[in-house]
């Protein structure tokens, strides 16, 4: 693996799972936990005749951003498709529950200064859903993590990173909306039902998920950004989500809990808007929502550098 300097200045699209955890921490903090030595990996696999990992997919670990201690679960897409099963979704599940442990003996040893050393938890999501293989148990994974991140809530932040090849699709779509704040770059994506999933279903008129821009446009980093289910936009380097993990650890968890997106009676009313909006106006594309939040020319939006597309971009404006 490379340097940690090196790590920083690479693609977090084309990073591995491992490249993303150690670069997301501050140099030479990150240590994983139950990594492939301990060779923890699920038992319903062989089976079936299914080749395994020893880390099951998913990199989990502990590093600092400063003072502030980060406890990472990072998903390797490359290995069916980054899917959730019985085990790498309890080590998603442990590692917020041990994050909540460590957050509550840094508050009963620095109660004066918590806030500067309150731990927070970053997943970088890479997974289509669901590991079918493994059915009830990946299901009850979902389950699990998302009253994890409930039970958090409030407590340390819980931060969806989405930027990965695979990106973010499937029931895991929902837990990324589950979290307190979400960093994308163009290149991410998320979704509850794949491009693929969508034409096979309901025909190609209905969806081309051969049109990588229309894939982009309705579901990328972009799109997720103007509606509001997106916090940060950065670059695709593994320095720039680090570098926006920082300004989540340093914020108060009052204005981390107003960037979320569901949650409470007045989110649910919030998304209940958004959708009626979209129903009333009925979109061929998501250049035509763009528009309506006050973008005059959006056929120009997909073609601009990040930098750029956050210097002109027009959000929607959310109560």
């Amino acid at each position: 693996m490379k340097a940690w300097d090196e790590l920083v200045k690479s693609s977090f699209f084309n990073a591995s799972a491992r490249e993303r955890a150690f670069g997301m921490a501050d140099k030479g903090t990150f240590t994983e936990l139950l990594g492939p030595r301990d060779r923890i990996c699920s038992p319903h696999l062989p089976v079936l005749g299914t080749a395994i990992e020893f880390d099951d997919g998913t990199v989990t670990g502990v590093g600092l951003l400063g003072k502030h201690p980060i406890f990472i679960v990072s998903m390797e897409g490359k290995f069916i498709g980054g899917a959730i099963g019985e085990v790498n979704g309890a080590k998603m599940v442990e590692t917020i529950h041990l994050a909540r442990k460590v957050a509550a003996k840094i508050k009963e040893k620095h109660p004066d200064d918590y806030d500067e050393r309150r731990p927070l938890v970053a997943i970088s999501f890479e997974t289509g859903g669901v590991r079918l293989h493994e059915a009830n148990a990946g299901l009850l994974a979902h389950a699990e993590v998302m009253d994890a991140i409930q039970d958090a809530r409030r407590i340390i932040p819980i931060v969806a990173v989405v930027g990965s090849k695979v990106g973010c699709f499937g029931g895991m779509g929902f837990v990324a909306a589950a979290t307190d704040v979400i960093i994308m770059s163009q290149e991410g994506r998320i979704g509850l039902t794949g491009p693929e999933v969508i034409e096979q279903e309901m025909g190609k008129e209905e969806f081309d998920a051969s049109n990588k821009a229309l894939v982009y446009r309705t579901t990328g980093g972009k799109q997720k950004y103007i509606v509001g289910d997106c916090n940060y936009l950065v670059e695709d380097t593994i320095g720039s989500f680090y570098e926006a993990l920082k300004k989540v650890a340093a914020l108060p968890m009052d204005e981390i809990e107003k960037g979320r997106r569901i949650g409470s009676q007045k989110l649910v009313a919030e998304q209940q808007e958004l959708v009626k909006l979209v129903g009333d106006l009925q979109p061929g594309d998501a250049m035509d929502l763009w528009r309506h939040f006050g973008n005059e020319a959006p056929d120009k939006l997909p073609d601009m550098g990040t930098a750029e597309f956050l210097k002109v971009v027009k959000r929607r404006v959310r109560p």
